[in-house]
């Protein structure tokens, strides 16, 4: 462990106390009576804090609150002594009290003590420290506690103390836990901050101050420590933990927990720990041996067997001396100690036996074997000077040197070849005999020599393993960490803090030996772990190379001792094929004869190795006559052979390949309809040779009417698809679907919507009218867009209708968008009088327009509608037609508008002209209330309703003037059926026989002829209006059966909604109109005006109905 000064600064004050921002990024302390946050990155000192006017002693960053929260206010318990220091438990649910008389409490939430621990030393000891092991994988909540009787202890929350008290020498101001509960870090009167295992054993100095430390805290989930002292002294240090660990062949030794010993069998996974309960300094494994320095001794342990996967180990030797060593390596009967450029030589007694000067510093050494006492050392220097030492030899001898100094070394197995990775990430690989460099690899930072194979190692660098084979150029895959050992095909790789073996397949380099026909070589890498794959290939090219031998041994390590056999395969390489034959027959292996033959294309020889009559046999040697008829470009004769064979698919393939229509329906009408994939291979390529009506059939013949339907779906034969639809519903939506999409890819979109209703997609088909809606509003086209708006509230009504889960939801949407439908078709007007040069509207049309859309209009205009095209319109109307007050109110409200540079001029202009005439509207124009007889405002601030009575205004939807009705409601009880009965009754009544209605192409048209005299009081329906309202609230007009047995039927227009929607009333007022509502959109217009834009569009100008089409 090691702690590197980050930065430090000095306040004014002691500090008290620290704490960390819980991401970490800030640090907040308490000096004096100030507060500084500094940055943790940099020592920043961001701001001080001041307000308290006395010393701050405690500091924290809140987390879940300040108190519980289902206390309103703060809990305050007595205690019987100072308190100088308290910790939450984990949990939050205990809270642990350090008091100056020796006392700890621990106590609930709620503040009842549940725990009282005495301390030995009473009063004379008090508790001046205590924290909670922050970990969450403790069973139990230990809790540590550092006292000014100069001890450490530690508890359960039960109070039970968990070993005995540690003595420190020092009076400890502060403790805390380092990272997640595994150190703990004690600072106080010896000036400095000292790490410690979470058992109390110390590890070392964190950093050495001038004064005492009264608070050190650990940055969260970081290695970072910070030191405050009494004079003002903030240190933030850095904690590095070296890797400390040792390995020989496939025995792994490291260090955990700072105090223990794991070492671990890579090969069988085994684990076995050693406990020191003090900080292992270094580890060095050989063989059976294995040594660990500890701060005041070395300990020596051996294997209790020979066994090479016996994992137990017992204490041989203790060497109780204190050491101060760089490296340590063990030997059989030795130690070895490295300070710097000095080996020393030690017997397990601790005799210094043998000392070694080196010229340089020491940089790598490793014990390269030998026998016991003898064994050879491997160590390299800084200047790049390399040496072997033996253990019982005074005099080092030189390997070789090189420019650069060393960084890794290892020795090939037979000693012949030395590997070294120096300081500029080069591997280099030199000659030991004649000091020949013979290669050199870049980006290296460790090395290794497989020991099972003489020419082979590997090398790790830049995230990449690179494996290389005598002089072959590198194989290279991916691999995180250091390389630091090569058995056969295991590598053993250190990542981190852990060190894996994987298991690398040798083909790589088995390839490169058998591209150079070094079958002998390739042989030996085989042998270390490939595939089976790679060993036939190694069978096949061994004999192609004449290499009998390794053919053989290669066959005999897959189990195979026929010399037959193995003699039958030389002379099928040889090409004495004959002869290759009779021996398989002799072994008995008769059909690698068959398909020798057949693969050299011999098939009359292959017949006679044929079985007694075994078909399997039969139809192979078809099979692979029809293959070689097929790569000899003779695809019919291919064809017949496959199909004797059996083989329809690769019949069926050439055929299709070849585009032979008639060849490939008369197999589909041979085969059998079970035989599905045939079938389905031939109906797919008859599809693709645009032979739509075989397909069809083969499809028919296997039954498949899903793939039908998408055969006729595909190629747009929609007449037929229709008609399959009609016979199988359950194909409705392949059908429908598809077909939309062909419509809107068309630009056929209103098709298309009708095409996704019909197939049930509401969601499809409104998504189309939502795209043709913007788009015609996009372009302009409002009266388009008013009737995409009417067939959305329309499509939102069905499925309101279909679905009651979103009835309220589509029925909110169904009146918006026939909202929206009605400004539009309105706006059409305008928007054609403002841009086309002539207007087809008559002027009164165009002010009853404009006033209607500007009284409707809601406070965000929808897309497309503009506001200064509707005032202008209403202001240029209204001065033509005498309304000269409404125009000054029109232009008025344009100057606060954006005009564009177009009607700039004309309303400057309308603005001065309008000034020179009278302030007041023509009487001719005011509307009136038909059902109250009140003349309202042309400018009404209440919009499209009456003044007085808050009637609704029913405008006509072509000249949009107020028509004569007023809309009744049905009294509580009475049901439409019932209602319609009811006016069906007509009550005879005088002078009414004049009135006529007609139904004309299904629209209900009222025509009223004067009469001599009006119904007068005489008619209950108009005595309910008779009366002035006046009231801010809106009564409608409910009638009872007496009054529906009164009305006459000519006098009642009804819009029958569907439901969940509730049929709308309307009684005509005067006998000199006649009016037509269209029974499909239910729109109202004078029947004159009807009549001619039915004869000018042929439909009905509003939902575009057919005069033709029936009703709903």
């Amino acid at each position: 462990m090691r702690a590197v000064l980050t930065w430090r600064d000095k306040a004014e004050h002691c500090i008290n106390d620290i704490a960390f921002k819980p991401d970490g990024t800030q640090l907040i302390l308490a000096a004096g009576s100030r507060l500084l946050v500094y940055d943790t990155s940099d020592g920043t000192l961001l701001q001080p804090l001041k307000g308290h006017k006395d010393t701050v002693y405690c500091v924290a960053y809140a987390k879940d609150g300040l108190w519980s929260p289902e206390q309103k206010s703060v809990s305050k318990h007595k205690s019987s002594s100072k308190i100088i220091c308290c910790s939450w438990t984990n949990d939050g649910q205990y809270l642990a009290l350090g008091m100056f008389n020796g006392i700890i409490s621990i106590r609930n939430k709620n503040g009842e003590e549940k725990v009282k621990i005495e301390r030995p030393g009473g009063s004379l000891s008090p508790v001046w420290s205590i924290c909670w092991n922050p970990s969450r994988e403790e069973r139990n909540d230990i809790l540590a506690v550092a006292d000014w009787g100069q001890k450490v202890s530690f508890y359960q929350l039960s109070g039970k103390q968990i070993g005995k008290d540690r003595a420190l020498n020092f009076d400890p101001c502060c403790i805390s836990y380092f990272t997640k509960g595994e150190y703990i870090l004690l600072g106080g009167s010896d000036k400095q901050v000292s790490l410690f295992t979470k058992d109390g054993v110390r590890l070392g100095t964190v950093g050495e101050q001038n004064s005492w430390v009264w608070t050190c805290q650990a940055k969260p989930d970081s290695n970072y420590v910070v030191v405050g002292c009494q004079d003002g002294t903030i240190s933030f240090y850095q904690l590095i933990f070296s890797t400390v660990h040792g390995l020989y062949k496939d025995r792994y030794a490291y260090r955990d927990s700072m105090t223990d010993v794991i070492v671990q069998h890579l090969i069988t996974e085994q684990k076995v720990r050693i406990k020191c309960k003090e900080l292992v300094k270094k580890i060095a494994i050989y063989r059976n041996r294995l040594a660990i320095q500890l701060p005041e001794k070395i300990l020596i342990y051996e294997l209790y067997s020979e066994d090479s996967s016996d994992m137990h180990y017992r204490v041989k030797e203790k060497i109780v001396k204190k050491f101060e060593c760089n490296l340590l390596v063990v030997c059989a009967n030795h130690i070895i100690l490295c300070q710097e450029k000095r080996l020393q030589c030690l017997s397990f007694s601790g005799v210094k036996e043998r000392e070694w000067q080196m010229e340089s510093l020491i940089r790598y050494i490793k014990v390269i074997g030998g026998p016991p006492g003898r064994e050879g050392l491997l160590v390299g220097l800084k200047n790049g000077q390399i040496l072997k030492i033996f253990v019982d030899n005074l005099f080092a001898i030189i390997l070789l040197k090189q420019a650069t100094a060393v960084r890794c070394l290892d020795m090939s197995a037979s000693r012949k070849k030395l590997a070294v990775v120096d300081e500029n990430d080069t591997c280099l690989v030199y000659d030991i005999d004649t000091k020949e460099l013979l290669f050199q690899e870049p980006n290296a930072n460790s090395v290794a020599w497989n020991t099972q194979c003489e020419d082979m190692l590997c090398f790790s660098g830049g995230g990449y393993l690179n494996i290389k084979a005598s002089t072959f150029p590198v194989h290279r895959q991916k691999l995180q960490g250091f390389v630091v050992g090569y058995n056969g095909s295991k590598i053993f790789c250190l990542h981190v803090f852990s060190i894996s073996a994987v298991e690398v397949p040798q083909s790589a380099p088995m390839y490169q030996y058998l591209d150079r026909k070094l079958f002998k070589e390739a042989y030996q890498i085989a042998c270390l772990g490939v595939t089976d794959t790679d060993w036939r290939e190694l069978a096949m090219e061994a004999p192609e190379g004449l290499d009998f031998e390794t053919a053989k041994k290669e066959r005999k390590k897959r189990g195979e001792t026929n010399n037959d056999l193995f003699l039958a395969d030389v002379f099928s390489y040889q090409g004495k094929f004959h002869e290759a034959a009779k021996l398989y027959k002799r072994s008995g292996h008769e059909n690698l004869a068959l398909e020798m033959y057949t693969d050299l294309c011999m098939f009359e020889y292959a017949k006679d190795f044929l079985g007694s009559g075994d078909p399997k046999e039969t139809k192979m040697l078809i099979t692979k006559q029809a293959d070689w008829a097929r790569n000899i470009k003779e695809p019919k004769a291919a064809v017949e052979m496959y199909i004797s064979a059996g083989e329809h698919v690769k019949a069926i393939e050439i055929c299709g390949d070849h585009g032979w229509v008639d060849m490939l329906i008369d197999i589909a009408r041979k085969l059998d309809k079970a035989e599905r994939e045939p079938l389905l291979l031939c109906a797919t390529y008859l599809k693709k040779l645009d032979s739509p009506g075989y397909a069809a059939e083969t499809y028919l013949k296997m039954g498949d009417l899903k793939s039908l339907v998408q055969l006729h779906v595909e190629t747009q034969r929609w007449d037929e698809a229709f008609a399959l639809g009609e016979k199988h519903p359950e194909f409705k939506d392949d059908i429908y679907v598809p077909y939309a999409q062909w419509l809107a890819e068309n630009d056929r979109f209103e098709e298309a919507q009708k095409a996704f209703h019909k197939a049930g997609r509401q969601r499809e088909a409104v998504q189309v009218l939502e795209q043709l809606t913007n788009n015609a509003v996009a372009e302009s086209r409002f009266n388009d867009a008013a009737y995409y708006y009417w067939m959305l509230s329309m499509q939102c009504l069905d499925i309101a209708q279909a679905d009651p889960a979103q009835k309220d939801t589509m029925l909110g949407k169904f009146h918006h968008f026939q909202r929206l439908a009605e400004l539009y078709h309105g706006y059409h007007a305008i928007h054609r009088h403002t841009e086309d040069p002539f207007s087809v509207h008559r002027p009164e049309t165009l002010f009853n327009i404009s006033r209607f859309l500007l009284h409707s209009l809601p406070k965000d205009t929808p897309s497309g509608i503009s506001k200064v095209k509707i005032l202008f319109t209403l202001a240029k109307q209204s001065k033509a037609l005498g309304a000269y007050r409404l125009a000054r109110h029109a232009y008025d409200k344009l100057r606060g508008l954006y005009i564009p540079a177009k009607f700039q001029k004309s309303i400057e202009l309308g603005t001065l002209t309008i000034r020179a005439k009278p302030f007041h509207d023509s009487e001719e124009l005011v509307p009136l209330c038909y059902r109250c007889s009140t003349n309202n405002p042309l400018l009404n601030n209440l919009g499209n309703v009456c003044i007085n009575c808050r009637q609704p205004f029913i405008f006509s939807a072509s000249s949009y003037d107020v028509l004569h009705l007023v809309e009744f409601y049905l009294e509580e009880g009475i049901t439409d059926e019932e209602a319609i009965s009811l006016i069906d009754l007509e009550v005879l009544r005088p002078k009414q026989d004049d009135r006529q209605q007609e139904i004309a192409n299904s629209s209900q048209i009222l025509r009223l002829v004067e009469t001599k005299d009006s119904m007068g009081d005489e008619d209950p329906f108009t005595a309910k209006l008779s009366f002035e309202q006046g009231g801010s609230e809106f009564v409608p007009v409910v009638v009872s059966r007496l009054v529906l047995r009164s009305m006459s039927r000519r006098d009642v227009l009804i819009k029958r909604w569907p439901p969940p929607l509730r049929w709308q009333y309307f009684r005509s007022l005067l006998p000199d109109a006649s009016i037509t509502m269209c029974p499909s959109c239910f729109q109202m217009f004078h029947s004159e005006d009807y009549e001619l834009l039915v004869l000018q569009h042929g439909c009905c100008p509003y939902c575009r109905r057919c005069k033709d089409d029936p009703g709903p």
